[in-house]
């Protein structure tokens, strides 16, 4: 695609990242097949294609408008399109960079911004989401349909394994899991040590930097990533790995190196650190055969599995979650439509109720024709957005090969 940077950003780091991703961009239009707003709206501007138009648009000098914002912001920036784009355009640091300038030209109603500005300033403060969850669910029946979907009751999450391993990872507790699903950490704590890893927490660690990120409060992001660093950087020699138990913190922090590329004083450490960062379904199946002795084929049930578009788009990992299953004698089956979102999609859900709960919706009903007993995924948010409209189980995929081991 053949652009014309306006002065404001031609030759600044970000505007030569959107140049190249714009000159990589055909216009064939493969991404809107795949696109879930494209899908649910029909609208050539709520397709990866259209926003793409948007964005260069607007990096040339055209002034951004409330559609413009609107239809950025209702990208649910699940990199689908990544996945279909046979040119490789990196859409989501795209749309990061489309949606900071627009941010900053175009002035948001005040109801939208105090709804923003309050999900930016409590989800990355674990403390103070957590107490704000335990209020929220001692008055639930008050609430909006909307929040009483994202305060449902935590599992309790058991204990954490205290023996020492000669090998050892960090694992990374995040802001609003330690509060909606404690057990997630405990019981990859739980199973590791089984196999003989010792799981720590960084005391100091917390947001991953998403929330702030991906809500154009990309400096307080950015602090949050280097906050993340400084608390892990004392470990680095000691661990063999960082575990993500959150497929969207996980993408984040293996894009620390490139996000903080810029910063002198971090980025060879945001390197490491993005190189040590491994989803928990890339370090398990090291322990397939071991798994596979120890059940014997003794789980004889079905679940259906749901990737998270972080996973399977943002990471691109596929297949490795149903092997560890398939290990500890499950049959793991896919649903139709598996590559599209959710609508979780971190805070889209409490932004956009609308389209998230046709996603997820849709999304239930294919999983339910799976017939299975179970319902399993690999990030917090889709957890809670899929339990909300179901009765079915929604578990971690982790808690389950945590129970299989206790039996």
């Amino acid at each position: 695609m053949q652009t014309n940077l306006a002065d404001f950003i031609k030759g600044t780091r970000e505007g030569d990242e959107a140049e190249s991703i714009l000159r990589a961009c055909v216009h064939c239009g493969f991404c809107t097949a795949t696109c879930p707003t494209y899908q649910l709206l029909g609208d050539e501007l709520d397709g990866p294609r259209g926003r793409i138009y948007l964005i260069k648009q607007v990096l040339e000098g055209a002034e951004p408008t409330h559609k413009t914002m609107l239809h950025l912001d209702r990208c649910l920036t699940c990199r689908n399109c990544e996945t279909t784009c046979p040119s490789g355009v990196r859409y989501g640091r795209l749309v990061d960079i489309g949606r900071k300038v627009v941010e900053a030209r175009v002035a948001r109603p005040l109801g939208e911004r105090i709804k923003r500005n309050a999900l930016k300033e409590a989800l990355p403060r674990a403390g103070l989401f957590k107490a704000a969850f335990k209020a929220g669910q001692a008055v639930r029946p008050l609430l909006s349909e909307n929040l009483q979907d994202k305060l449902q009751p935590a599992r309790p999450s058991g204990q954490w394994p205290r023996r020492e391993h000669a090998r050892k990872m960090l694992v990374l507790d995040g802001c609003v899991q330690p509060a909606m699903a404690p057990n997630i950490n405990a019981a990859t704590a739980r199973v590791l040590d089984a196999l003989g890893v010792q799981l720590i927490v960084a005391p100091k660690a917390g947001c991953c930097g998403a929330v702030r990120y991906h809500m154009n409060d990309q400096e307080g992001g950015l602090d949050d990533m280097r906050r993340n660093i400084d608390a892990w950087w004392p470990y680095v020699d000691k661990v063999e790995a960082i575990v993500m138990t959150a497929s969207g913190c996980g993408v984040t922090v293996k894009e620390y190196g490139h996000l903080l590329a810029h910063d002198s004083v971090y980025a060879a450490k945001a390197k490491r650190i993005s190189e040590m960062t491994l989803d928990l379904s890339e370090i398990m199946p090291q322990f397939e055969a071991e798994l596979a002795a120890r059940m014997n084929g003794r789980i004889g049930k079905r679940v259906a599995y749901h990737p998270p578009c972080t996973l399977q788009h943002g990471q691109q990992i596929r297949g490795k979650v149903e092997g560890v299953l398939r290990a500890v004698g499950v049959d793991v089956v896919l649903c139709a439509e598996s590559h599209l979102c959710c609508g979780s999609a971190g805070t889209y859900s409490m932004l956009h109720p609308e389209i998230a709960h046709q996603l997820r919706d849709r999304k239930l009903a294919n999983l339910e024709a799976t017939g299975a007993d179970e319902i399993v995924s690999a990030n917090i948010g889709c957890l809670t957005h899929l339990q909300s409209g179901t009765d079915t189980p929604v578990t971690h995929w982790i808690e389950f090969v945590d129970r299989a081991l206790q039996l």
